[in-house]
């Protein structure tokens, strides 16, 4: 068998990380499903917990302060999750693709496979009451992903230089 076959047969942990990428698929779906009240409460929750960790005389200011930071915070908790979820997508799929160098056709079919898993998820939640469909949202989810692909790649190769180092 030549080395190119051997590289595509999935082994153990390959597949465990085929099942995480599933896993990561059907947890941004379900986020998605959410419609607008419930996704706010859910990312308001969060924001709740943030806001009174880092501010901590938030109700002692006026209300329309504390009105903003709740606002800018809400937007950054949102945009945060997107990034998050999709991070970790791009790091199962990764590990899934296998060992590789950074420029290669594998890398280059993970990035567009989270890409276009993005937009789907943006063309779902426009059919979601109240959630919308955002180009910059796929954009954020698209760079998630290639920071969890470019994190599985350098744990990959500290990996391998590990065991290249204990079998020396």
């Amino acid at each position: 068998m030549s080395d190119t076959a051997k590289k595509r047969i999935f082994t153990p942990v390959r597949t465990i990380f085929l099942l995480l990428t599933a896993a990561c698929m059907v947890l941004i779906f379900c986020f998605s499903m959410d419609n607008a009240d419930d996704s706010s409460d859910k990312s308001g929750r969060i924001v709740t917990a943030v806001v009174h960790t880092f501010v901590s005389d938030f109700d002692t200011l006026p209300e329309q302060e504390q009105t903003e930071i709740i606002d800018k915070t809400t937007h950054i908790v949102r945009k945060l999750a997107h990034f998050t979820e999709f991070a970790a997508l791009g790091l199962c799929v990764s590990c899934t693709v296998g060992k590789r160098k950074l420029l290669t056709l594998g890398t280059a079919g993970t990035v567009a496979f989270c890409f276009l898993y993005a937009c789907t998820d943006e063309l779902h939640q426009y059919f979601v009451p109240g959630r919308a469909c955002r180009f910059t949202d796929v954009l954020i989810d698209t760079s998630g992903s290639c920071t969890g692909m470019l994190l599985s790649l350098l744990c990959l190769y500290l990996v391998t230089r590990r065991a290249e180092s204990a079998t020396h």
